[in-house]
């Protein structure tokens, strides 16, 4: 009896943790968010595939950066461009491009990040380019970082005789580890008393739990709930413990909350996925739909031979509507997901029909859950 009651004990304990979670995986520390970067730069080394004369803002940075590198374009260059008639400069193997990028929470002066690289002038490719040295601004419109590098660009777009094959966006491109960071973000996480994380989906449930958590392994009021959303950690002053406290936080199972009843309907893909907690009030549902064929036959009437008529034609429709025959379904109070799928799949819906009869259950307030159509 004893060894039945211990191995019980153990099949409840490895059930529990079998559902349960880190708390890495359901928080984040609120001082360790992302900033994103922008900048604007020049692409050079385009096989013919760049902006060219019609983009003014192209050549107008292109004069900009030679002039800072001492090549002046003033004198008779810009003369036998007036004579020409042109005032404008033909590039064609150099693109106006936008560059964007995401500097990761801590990151340090020297260190890589993974940069994109978009045209937005009239070049049709980026494939072979190669970006100059850009700086890359945050919101504050200081500079986080410097970028440089080659691009690798995996879209082709070529034409020949009049056919044309597009795979791809060869427009944008990425360049690995192509920006170096020169700027470090100052967070609160070195000086603030207690360290605040956030939970990636607001749940007072899963708030508490995570409390609860922290405050068995580390002792009473080490952690307490903000709100749904956040909750605050008391931690050591010293960096080097704090560091190690965290790590020790974030790696606690907890048991989360149970999501929200959901249903999320892609009306273009006719993807359904319906949450477990879904719930269906007592109600009937009867789905069919009703097909009209029209078919036109010409037909050519032609009198007798003594008859002194005209010969015409004479068009005949045949008209057939059907409605299949599909029966009602009765969805009895509580019914769970399993029952709402085989009942749905035993009058043969598609994908469509049950998008409808989601909507319409929707409506009648019969769908205890969410509807988020995508």
């Amino acid at each position: 009896m004893k060894t039945t009651l211990i191995a019980l004990m153990l099949l409840l304990g490895l059930n529990a943790s079998a559902w349960a979670d880190r708390v890495k995986d359901l928080a984040s520390v609120a001082a360790g968010r992302t900033n994103q970067l922008i900048g604007y730069g020049l692409v050079v080394g385009l096989q013919g595939s760049g902006d060219g004369a019609d983009v003014s803002f192209t050549a107008q940075s292109m004069k900009s950066m030679l002039s800072r590198m001492g090549v002046s374009l003033e004198g008779p260059l810009s003369d036998f461009e007036k004579d020409q008639g042109s005032g404008s400069i033909d590039i064609k193997n150099v693109a106006a491009v936008m560059i964007t990028a995401e500097l990761p929470a801590f990151a340090k002066p020297g260190q890589k990040i993974d940069i994109n690289v978009s045209a937005i002038g009239k070049a049709t490719s980026l494939r072979g380019g190669n970006l100059l040295l850009t700086s890359l601004r945050g919101v504050d419109g200081e500079v986080y970082g410097l970028a440089q590098g080659a691009l690798t660009v995996t879209g082709i777009d070529t034409s020949a005789a009049g056919s044309k094959v597009s795979i791809g966006v060869p427009t944008s491109g990425r360049i690995p580890n192509g920006a170096t960071v020169e700027r470090m973000v100052d967070t609160p996480f070195e000086s603030s008393d207690h360290v605040v994380m956030n939970v990636r989906e607001s749940d007072f449930t899963t708030t508490t739990a995570i409390v609860n958590a922290v405050n068995k392994s580390f002792g009473e009021g080490t952690a307490r709930a903000l709100d749904g959303m956040s909750f605050a950690v008391r931690a050591p002053t010293d960096m080097s413990q704090r560091v190690a406290f965290m790590s020790l936080v974030e790696n606690l199972d907890v048991v989360p909350g149970e999501p929200p009843a959901r249903v999320v309907v892609n009306s273009r893909t006719g993807t359904v996925v319906i949450s477990r907690n879904v719930r269906v009030s007592a109600s009937a549902v009867s789905h069919g739909t009703i097909s009209v064929a029209i078919a036109a036959t010409n037909e050519v009437s032609q009198p007798n031979a003594f008859a002194q008529g005209q010969t015409v034609g004479v068009q005949n429709a045949e008209i057939a509507v059907t409605e299949p025959n599909k029966p009602m379904f009765l969805f009895q109070p509580g019914v769970d997901l399993r029952q709402v799928v085989d009942a749905v799949n035993q009058v043969g819906a598609t994908p469509s029909a049950l998008i409808a009869i989601l909507e319409a259950l929707k409506s009648t307030g019969s769908l205890r859950a969410e509807l988020i159509i995508i």
